[in-house]
């Protein structure tokens, strides 16, 4: 029951994730462009996990993230510009056929999605080199987030929902507070590579771990505190890898 095997999924290159579980689902890219297949996390009575497939979008789906507040809510946004909402079922039923709403489009592909982690129906999606905070129950944006210099390559809630950081193809680290502000409180440089980063919060603590590529490409991990956001406070290299 540890492996689940028969799955056909599909190689997308974007900034998103390309698996995401909620307790009852797990979904991941299938192979038809625009597709998303699902499986039941849950195995029942030993039998065979059934492959189903949720046909989202018109062009590639480049991100997607359950609801933390409602595990059969996921989020979807994809190349064709726009966010979707779906409703799961239970377990064992049809996938919808229809999303529950659409947000967007918007100002380009849509590369990354996440739920905010303490407010129900806050969604950050990012597009091009902008962020927005979207109400979901409204079906509106909240703030759009725009300072960046470049292609943004990934966001993180903080685990508390206080603050949202960014990572960006100009190398830089941003953190903002979306309530006071659509510009950065803090900015630092981050990786001296630009061929991608990923950020994530250390829980509710001020600190962030980021991932990215020094200058002679090795793959790098970095500690930070925002309380003291002037430079990493470890790097560590891992190797030497062009993937």
């Amino acid at each position: 029951q540890a492996w689940i095997g028969g799955i056909r999924a599909g190689s997308v290159s974007s900034c998103g994730n390309h698996v995401k579980a909620s307790c009852r689902w797990i979904a991941f890219n299938a192979e038809a462009a625009g597709v998303l297949g699902v499986v039941p996390l849950e195995c029942e009575d030993g039998g065979k996990r059934t492959v189903s497939q949720l046909c989202c979008h018109s062009d590639v789906v480049m991100d997607f993230d359950f609801s933390p507040f409602d595990q059969l809510l996921l989020a979807t946004g994809s190349a064709d510009e726009t966010v979707k909402v779906w409703r799961l079922p239970e377990s064992g039923q049809d996938m919808p056929g229809g999303a529950g709403l659409t947000l967007g489009p918007g100002g380009g592909p849509v590369d990354m999605l996440q739920f905010h982690p303490t407010a129900d129906g806050i969604l950050a999606s990012g597009a091009g080199k902008q962020v927005t905070v979207w109400d979901v129950g409204q079906q509106q944006p909240l703030t759009a987030l725009d300072s960046h210099g470049d292609q943004l390559q990934s966001l993180a809630w903080k685990r508390d929902g206080r603050l949202l950081g960014t990572s960006c193809k100009d190398k830089k680290l941003r953190i903002f507070d979306p309530r006071a502000s659509p510009a950065a409180s803090q900015s630092v440089p981050g990786h001296e590579n630009n061929k991608d980063s990923r950020l994530l919060w250390m829980g509710s603590s001020d600190c962030l771990i980021s991932v990215g590529f020094s200058q002679m490409r090795e793959r790098e991990v970095k500690l930070w505190d925002t309380r003291r956001f002037s430079g990493a406070m470890i790097t560590v290299a891992l190797d030497t890898s062009p993937g």
